[in-house]
Parts: structure tokens; sequence; C-alpha cells
């Protein structure tokens, strides 16, 4: 991974970064890493993950064909 440092700005360049290594999930990679994870406790974290994933599409689903008002943005 890498970010370029503009005008010696290190600050914005590691918010940067940061923002990135949270979108590819290094930091729920490093935290899941930390101890070991028994395999029945891998797949109830999955099987859990997966029903989250499918429940949040729905409700973006009903709220384009208008079934459920659409959360603000607080801008």
């Amino acid at each position: 991974m890498q970010v370029i440092v503009r005008d010696n700005n290190v600050e914005q360049a590691i918010r940067v970064l940061k923002k990135k290594m949270q979108r590819e999930g290094v930091f729920r990679e490093m935290r899941a890493r930390r101890a070991y994870e028994k395999p029945s406790e891998k797949r109830n974290r999955q099987a859990a993950e997966g029903v989250r994933r499918q429940r949040k599409l729905a409700r973006k689903q009903a709220q384009r064909e208008g079934l459920l008002p659409r959360k603000g943005r607080g801008r």
C-alpha cells in the first residue's frame, strides 16, 4: 500500500493511509489474528456476517423501492 505525502503534510498522508487500510480490511484482520479462533467460532462469525450483509442489502433495496424512508446524510 502506498500513500504520497504532498507539501510535507504527514498528518493528511496518515489519515489517507488509515482510510485505505480500513477499506482493505487490514484492521479487521489484525484483530482476528490477535488470538486463536476455533473453527466453530469462525463458522458462526462468518454466518453472522453473511446474515448482516444480506439484511443490509435488503434494507438498501427497500429504500430504493420506497418501502423504507432514506436516512439523512447529516450535512
